[in-house]
């Protein structure tokens, strides 16, 4: 059974830095692709989340969402199990939940996130002004 478990969401103001955490267990092989996702604003009842960041875990391959490129960095430590969304330069636009995900994708990680079966329940990202 995969089971994912985020940390590291808080409060800060425009500018600043926070560093999100994803343990996971259960993954047996290293063809997964592991991500970082937001809720969408406005589409909460949808469920609809953006997808801002992921890694290949077999290979280390990363991409990022246009938005976020060059102040958040996604990053693996194979040996504890754990993916992390180091976040900088925060915008208000970034305030959201964030939800760390896993699926079987092989050599390239789906950005869409109706394709990810594994899911953590959520840390809350909140920017200020």
């Amino acid at each position: 059974q995969v089971q994912l478990v985020e940390t590291g969401g808080d409060s800060v103001q425009a500018g600043g830095s926070l560093r999100l955490s994803c343990t996971a267990s259960g993954l047996t092989n290293s063809y997964y692709c592991m991500a970082w996702f937001r809720q969408v604003p406005g589409k909460e009842r949808e469920g609809e989340r953006e997808g801002v960041a992921r890694i290949y875990i077999g290979g280390g391959t990363t991409y990022y969402v246009d938005s976020v490129k060059g102040r958040f960095t996604i990053s693996q430590d194979s040996v504890n199990n754990t993916m992390y969304l180091q976040m900088n330069n925060l915008e208000p636009q970034d305030t959201s939940m964030y939800y760390c995900a896993a699926g079987l994708f092989g050599g390239h990680c789906s950005s869409s996130y109706s394709n990810y079966i594994y899911w953590g329940q959520g840390t809350q990202v909140t920017v200020s002004s």
